[in-house]
């Protein structure tokens, strides 16, 4: 039944408002109401019609059959056209997907986090593609021109340039998170365009352990060796036999003369000099790689690098493994290194020691710059002033054609010098202001207050792990709120052990560990990354901390540490190694500690946060005990220099100068110099 409202008069009889209804093909004109009203027929001139009850035309439908098409009505028709089987299989296609989608809800919350992967794309010649196939490409110098490198969304270089001409040594510079990393990764995996004739060797993962001894571990890394020897003892066996042709004489005569080329007698001396400059006594060159820890089996895997002698050698940050000694002993090395050398470090004292050249990696793009670091930072101010200078007079120049033209533009009689002048500033060069980067600022919270000493002091304290192995014997040293003292020595004499010591998370053997009840000691562990949880984001990772507080505060605490914007809503993982370092820095000083005690904390950072955590730290009203091996760091922060060895802690009155003086001795002692 369909209603149709006729007018807004009401009905005479009980005020209900009257309506049209439409029903069995006749215009009837009623009230709304439940009583029965005087109805008027339409079209059928001035005859009434009395109504004794309401007009129920669910009623008069029953009294039809349901064949019978009623006038004025449309019925539909009631027979199903469902398949059955079709229902089951749709049916069943959606019991598949839901279960699809709720397995992929299930990954999402308890597999591990799939970072995004880096990618690169390159522009080449035809010339270049002619003589890399045709074989005649016999330089060893690497030019990459016109490329980009991505991490997911993100751009990190566009339409850059890199030369690298044999026997040059680059160090590649750049704040943390730019991409250094990700374009050694691109050409180690020669995503980038490195001719094929050029052998490459990139130092980024721990030696594989196993019973293999040191020693062998690295004489084995030097493939053509290893081939000829192989040769030549099958080929031996053979003659001895009595088996071996005429040919198979000849080819072992050729397999001599090959491993005299390459003096293959030389090689177990020059791998044990290799192994002793990066720390491994002659013992430790006899033990399985099985039995070394991750530091020592990356240091392994440095020393199987230098020994192998690659045309194209790429380092990402080589110093963070080593001590002082070792990074003497490399810098000495590398420097008449043969063939060509990337490495990527933010020791400045060591660039300065080994770079021939600097790329400078910013704003997306690379510029290389000839000389050390020092060189570097020098040239790169005059660049910057001289752009600057360049843009500020072309800006001048602009501005004064503009007013010309601005002056005269509906002059009739300078129409023409107009036009000449509108013509000139298309033709100038764009070009752009200088990118200044950012100054880095790091503050730690002050938790100064005025502590009666002793504030934290080791008394002839004993440790050890095993009882045939002492670490510590009569261990005697004290810190205060003034103190800026920075611990030294070989990897393995116990640096990282007296600082546990210091905390409180080991306890002595004999002897007396004092803290004064109100120190609050905030600790940098050199691993800091396996404290974090990399699956979730940085803002996350403090609420989980640091419960109860608003989110406000949060991104604050890592805004003072460069963590901020979009950065502290990423995953840790995807973060760069220098920025989960950040991370660290900010969840350390949340408590507002009153005494650090810093476990190598420049690994990772970055020269310029570097700089910043030094002055941080000398404006800090608290103390600072740390362990570092970075020249520069150290001299900026501590005032007092502790040497880790032979089971004692000694303090050298003069300094780092005294003791890289020392080292520098042993070296010559030793034949290393």
């Amino acid at each position: 039944m369909t209603w149709w409202k006729l007018s807004e008069n009401s009905c005479k009889k009980c005020r209900g408002t009257a309506r049209m209804t439409r029903a069995l093909g006749q215009s009837v004109s009623a009230c709304t109401t439940l009583y029965a009203c005087r109805a008027e027929p339409q079209n059928q001139g001035n005859n009434q019609v009395l109504l004794d009850a309401p007009i129920q035309l669910s009623k008069i439908m029953e009294n039809y059959d349901c064949d019978t098409k009623l006038p004025g009505l449309l019925k539909r028709e009631q027979s199903s056209t469902v398949n059955a089987k079709k229902l089951e299989k749709a049916e069943a296609r959606l019991k598949a997907k839901q279960e699809k989608r709720s397995e992929k809800e299930t990954l999402k919350t308890s597999s591990p986090l799939v970072l995004e992967e880096a990618s690169a794309s390159q522009a080449g010649s035809r010339k270049e593609s002619r003589l890399e196939s045709s074989g005649k490409n016999k330089s060893y110098d690497v030019r990459i021109e016109n490329f980009d490198v991505s991490f997911g969304d993100r751009v990190l270089l566009a339409g850059a340039d890199v030369n690298l001409a044999w026997g040059r040594r680059y160090g590649l510079v750049g704040r943390n998170g730019l991409g250094k990393t990700t374009l050694l990764k691109m050409l180690a995996t020669r995503s980038l365009r490195v001719p094929a004739h050029i052998s490459l060797l990139h130092v980024e993962q721990e030696v594989a352990g196993d019973d293999t001894p040191a020693l062998q571990s690295v004489l084995e890394s030097d493939t053509i060796r290893e081939d000829l020897l192989r040769q030549e003892r099958g080929l031996s066996l053979k003659i001895a036999a009595g088996r071996a042709e005429g040919s198979e004489a000849a080819l072992l005569a050729e397999v001599y003369t090959k491993l005299e080329e390459i003096e293959a007698d030389k090689a177990p001396a020059r791998a044990s000099v290799i192994l002793a400059g990066l720390g491994f006594t002659p013992k430790m060159q006899q033990q399985p790689t099985r039995e070394f820890s991750g530091g020592w089996r990356m240091r392994l895997a440095l020393a199987r690098a230098l020994f192998a002698r690659p045309d194209l050698l790429l380092l990402d940050e080589p110093t963070n493994m080593l001590d002082v000694r070792a990074i003497l002993w490399l810098e000495n090395y590398l420097q008449t290194w043969p063939s060509t050398i990337l490495v990527v470090s933010h020791d400045r004292n060591f660039l300065n020691a080994i770079a021939t050249d600097i790329i400078h990696l910013h704003s997306q793009r690379l510029d290389g710059y000839r000389g050390d670091f020092e060189t570097f930072i020098k040239s790169k101010q005059e660049r910057l002033l001289n752009q600057q200078r360049e843009y500020e007079a072309q800006q001048q120049y602009r501005q004064h054609i503009q007013v010309f033209i601005d002056r005269f533009r509906y002059n009739a009689n300078r129409a023409s010098q107009v036009q000449s002048k509108l013509k000139m500033l298309e033709k100038l060069p764009e070009l752009k202001p200088v990118d200044k980067e950012s100054e880095v600022v790091l503050k730690f919270p002050d938790g100064f207050e005025k502590f009666s000493p002793p504030i934290l002091q080791l008394d002839e304290v004993d440790f050890y792990y095993d009882p045939k192995h002492i670490i510590f014997s009569r261990l005697s040293v004290s810190a205060d709120l003034e103190s800026r003292i920075c611990v030294v020595g070989e990897n393995g004499a116990g640096k990282s052990t007296m600082l546990k010591l210091l905390m409180g998370d080991l306890a002595p053997v004999r002897g007396i560990r004092h803290a004064h009840r109100n120190l609050k000691i905030g600790y940098f562990s050199q691993h800091h990354v396996e404290q974090l949880d990399l699956n979730v984001s940085a803002v996350e990772l403090l609420a989980r901390k640091f419960p109860g507080r608003p989110e406000e505060e949060y991104r604050h605490q890592l805004g003072r540490y460069g963590i901020s914007g979009e950065l502290a809503m990423r995953p840790v993982a995807s973060l760069s190694g220098g920025q989960k370092s950040r991370v660290a820095f900010a969840q350390m000083t949340m408590p507002c500690p009153n005494f650090y005690i810093l476990d190598e904390p420049t690994n990772h950072l970055d020269m310029e946060t570097i700089e910043a955590l030094g002055h941080a730290l000398n404006n800090f009203r608290g103390g600072v005990v740390l362990v570092s091996h970075d020249e520069r760091f150290i001299r900026l922060v501590c005032k007092e220099l502790w040497v880790c060895e032979k089971g004692s802690v000694t303090r050298v009155e003069g300094g780092f100068d005294q003791y890289r003086a020392l080292l520098q001795e042993q070296f010559r002692r030793e034949g290393f110099l």
